[in-house]
This record gives structure tokens, C-alpha cells and sequence, in this order.
């Protein structure tokens, strides 16, 4: 029971990591590897708020209106100018730069230890703490309230339009650059709410950030780029198979299990779960 839960806990921030790497990747195809320190600023600004004097609630909006900032700065700094280049690419390197960038000034700023998150609601203990709750809350969440976004506003119909033919979408008239800048301040809120929703699990620490870029990605290659329901099912199996081998062999062969499974799950299906290995006539 103790790997159920807290492998789901943990599986469902890296899902919602994944999902925060898709949502930019959608509206502008661009896989932007500051994802997971964007999560890890909301844990170590949510705490910051707190410690300074700031309720939960309001906390929590603070940083998710932080967060948003943070993904709109990243748009216009390390994807605008890329995107106007012939070699399009260099938004690996571009975005991985300004993710260093956000994490050593956390480290100067905030602490180079990890740091106690408040309890937000004091609710439950043991395998019922909120510690493992609120990040599952959360991760749905994002999840319902994304497909209701993309399913019934007309700006998720843009932002699909968008990711279907960024070309045709723009001769239609519709504003990709804005679209683009939403979904990266949408982006920033996702990862500022999970990361929010999960400092009392993983602490306000910012090697946090690292580790989510990469355990991030692991689902959005596991489940099918663009493919939010890929990115949920992966990251929860992600989780469950990382604390699953914590506790069989522990230490630094619990990695060693998963990116062999990983790397195993690639090779038998290189476009991931959910991912569309389909040609289609246009």
C-alpha cells in the first residue's frame, strides 16, 4: 500500500509535468526543457509566500500568477528568437540554458538545502496525509480541466489549430504568436500548481528541477507527444515503477531499473502509447 500510494503521488507530478511539456508543445512546437523548473519554482515560491506571512490560497496564486510570468519570459527569451532562425532546433539548447539560468538563481536566492513546504490544510497522516493527495487532486485538475479547455472553448479549438498546421492556422487569421505566448504562460501556472501541490512531498528545493525535467520528459516519450492521456497514464506508471523498485533494490538501481525500462519501452514502441505512427493525405 505504501508504494501504491506514494508511487501515485509521485506519478502524478511527473504526469503533470508531462502535460505542462505538451501544452507548449502544442501551440508552438517546441519541447521546452524548462518545464521542470517551473515546477520546481512553485514549490520554492509557494513556501516562500507562506514563510512570509501570506494565507494558502492566496500563496498558491501568487505563485501560479509567478509561474505564468516565468513561461511567458521563457517564450519571448529562449523560443521567439529561435523560431525566426532557419535551425529551428536550437530551442534544446536555448531553453536547457535558461532552465540553468532558474536554477542557480533559486540556489543563490532561495538555499542550496532542501527546505520544509507548510502544511496547507493539516489534513490526514500517515498513507491519508495530504502530502499524497493534493498532488493526485492536482494532476486531475489539470487534466479535466485541459480536455474541457480543448474540447469546448474556441480558444482550445485555436490552440488545436494551431498544433494541426501552424501555417494554415496563421492564413485563417488566427494569432499564433498569442496562442503561443498563452500556452506558455498556461505551461507556467500547470508546473507552479503541481509544484505547489507537491511541496510537502519533494520539499522546496531547487535540485528539484533537474530531476523533473528529466522524469518529466519520460512520460511525454512514453506516452505520445501531444497526447495529454499518454503523459497521465505514463507518469503514473512511472511512479509506481520508481518506487516500486525503491523498495526492491533501492539506492541508485532503482534509476538504473527505470531508464531500462524506459529505454526497453522506446524501442518496441518509438512513438510512444499513444503516439499517431499514421500517414494521412492532405
Amino acid at each position: 500500500m505504501s508504494i501504491l500510494v506514494s508511487g501515485l503521488a509521485l506519478g502524478s507530478v511527473y504526469a503533470t509535468i508531462g502535460i505542462s511539456y505538451n501544452t507548449m508543445f502544442q501551440a508552438s512546437r517546441v519541447m521546452s526543457f524548462t518545464a521542470g523548473q517551473v515546477g520546481m519554482l512553485g514549490g520554492v515560491l509557494g513556501a516562500a509566500f507562506m514563510l512570509h506571512g501570506l494565507p494558502p490560497f492566496l500563496s498558491l496564486v501568487a505563485t501560479l500568477l509567478c509561474c505564468a510570468v516565468v513561461g511567458l519570459i521563457v517564450e519571448f527569451v529562449a523560443v521567439r528568437p529561435v523560431l525566426a532562425r532557419i535551425d529551428q532546433h536550437l530551442y534544446v539548447v536555448s531553453t536547457l540554458a535558461f532552465a540553468i539560468v532558474i536554477q542557480q538563481l533559486v540556489a543563490i536566492l532561495w538555499s542550496t538545502e532542501p527546505q520544509p513546504f507548510p502544511r496547507l490544510l493539516g489534513e490526514g497522516t500517515g498513507l491519508a496525509d495530504e502530502k499524497y493527495w493534493l498532488p493526485m487532486v492536482a494532476c486531475a485538475f489539470v487534466f479535466v480541466g485541459l480536455h474541457l479547455l480543448l474540447s469546448y472553448t474556441l480558444t482550445g479549438r485555436a490552440f488545436l489549430a494551431v498544433a494541426e498546421d501552424t501555417y494554415l492556422a496563421r492564413a485563417l487569421g488566427l494569432p499564433e504568436r498569442g496562442l503561443r505566448m498563452a500556452s506558455f504562460a498556461l505551461a507556467g501556472a500547470i508546473g507552479g500548481l503541481i509544484g505547489f501541490a507537491s511541496g510537502q512531498l519533494l520539499l522546496a528545493f531547487f535540485a528539484n528541477g533537474a530531476m523533473l525535467i528529466v522524469f518529466g520528459f519520460i512520460p511525454v516519450a512514453l506516452g505520445g507527444l501531444g497526447s495529454a492521456t499518454g503523459a497521465l497514464i505514463a507518469g503514473l506508471a512511472l511512479g509506481l515503477l520508481q518506487q516500486t523498485a525503491n523498495f526492491l533494490v533501492g539506492g541508485v538501481f532503482s534509476s538504473i531499473v527505470v531508464f531500462s525500462v524506459f529505454i526497453l519501452a522506446m524501442l518496441l514502441r518509438p512513438n510512444g502509447l499513444f503516439g499517431d505512427t499514421r500517414e494521412r493525405l492532405v
